[in-house]
């Protein structure tokens, strides 16, 4: 790379004087290319969620920036993300999400492989009746494992396998929610939604950050978590979000609420938090309940939310539980048409990435300095190896 692409210095600068990204960061290919190495292949990117596979054997292909991946339980419970191709051509091993009985077998010509990745049949790899041969040692022939971290049930991926340990990465946020390092209990069938977006990724991010837009966007939210209610969250180079003082817990026409997590702490009574963890996972936190927000970024206009609900006990009220999802699912579907927008807007020549409210904005433009430090740091590299 000889040049930068885009010029993100006056990105870089203080909130008040700072313009936000230029335009070719959200619908250039070219750039779409270079974020996929900058900021997601080379950081710690969520993939999915544990509850994906629920049970030993349950194997999950997922395609994430344009590569074929394959999550699986294994045997003894433990969750591993493989490249989803045999070692012997490179075929694709699962189409489909299947439980795995036996050995994950190839379609092309049968060399299976254990769910712990281990090579363990050849048939016919020496010859008509001969499954061995001297060349093809199976120990060094066993699906390709992807560097990957389990926390708060989200599965991250660390595509490049060069970032520093997660705990490292991030150990600002688990020590500020170190009261819900408790069990999480996905919600099951009816706890799960998908949002198709026609939108970039990053855009779902920084709408996520910020409460600014709760009176017009979000007006049954507001009436009881205002805006004034909130607080801007900033760890730069790590995260940023907002929290409320109010949270107001669901409950029934009989007043049944879900139970709290145990021990979580008096401050979290009437509080919670809504924190985007760089680059692409949503999190919300509060005292009876969690989710989750998984961002696949198809191209630079195509966004996929997987959304998941949490508890704190195994078993919550059905009835209960779909109003919950109802409810999450009604305000993410509010902010669609904001992010859509924004994206169309992106196509104007000319734009010069606009400005940041000083108070307001702050959690976005936390965002986007992280951003731009790490493609400015991909981009030394680049040109310090030409």
């Amino acid at each position: 790379m000889s040049q930068p692409i885009t010029d993100l210095s006056n990105v870089r600068t203080t909130v008040d004087k700072a313009n936000g990204l230029p335009n070719p960061h959200y619908v250039d290919p070219v750039v779409f290319e270079e974020e996929k190495h900058a900021l997601l292949k080379t950081q710690w990117a969520g993939l999915a969620v544990t509850a994906d596979v629920p049970e030993n054997g349950d194997a999950k292909p997922i395609e994430f920036l344009g590569q074929p991946l394959l999550l699986v339980r294994d045997k003894d419970g433990d969750v591993r993300v493989f490249h989803n191709i045999c070692r012997h051509r490179g075929m694709i091993l699962v189409e489909e999400p299947r439980k795995i009985e036996g050995a994950i077998r190839c379609p092309y010509h049968s060399w299976c492989y254990s769910t712990k990745g281990k090579l363990v049949a050849t048939p016919h790899v020496g010859g008509a009746g001969h499954n061995t041969h001297e060349s093809i040692n199976k120990s060094e022939l066993g699906l390709s494992e992807v560097r990957s971290h389990i926390w708060r049930d989200v599965i991250w991926v660390n595509l490049s396998g060069t970032a520093p340990e997660f705990e490292d990465v991030n150990a600002d946020l688990i020590e500020r929610w170190k009261e819900f390092d408790l069990p999480l209990y996905h919600g099951g069938t009816d706890s799960r939604f998908e949002l198709h977006l026609q939108t970039n990724w990053k855009l779902a991010v920084e709408n996520y950050c910020e409460s600014y837009h709760l009176p017009w966007v979000h007006p049954g939210l507001n009436s009881y978590s205002r805006l004034e209610d909130h607080y801007n969250i900033e760890k730069y180079g790590s995260y940023s979000g907002q929290g409320t003082t109010v949270y107001r817990q669901l409950q029934d026409e009989d007043g049944k609420s879900f139970p709290d997590f145990p021990e979580v702490g008096p401050k979290w009574g009437e509080q919670a938090e809504y924190i985007a963890v760089y680059p692409n996972v949503l999190l919300g936190v509060q005292r009876d309940h969690a989710f989750t927000i998984v961002l696949n970024p198809i191209s630079t206009e195509k966004t996929v939310e997987h959304i998941h609900l949490y508890y704190a006990v195994p078993e919550t009220d059905q009835s209960l539980r779909a109003t919950n999802t109802k409810m999450w699912k009604e305000v993410f579907e509010e902010d669609i048409f904001v992010v859509e927008g924004m994206q169309k807007g992106r196509h104007v020549e000319g734009f010069d990435g606009g400005r940041f409210s000083p108070v307001m904005d702050s959690p976005t433009h936390c965002f986007h300095d992280w951003v731009a430090g790490k493609i400015e740091t991909y981009r030394s590299m680049q040109q310090a190896a030409e």
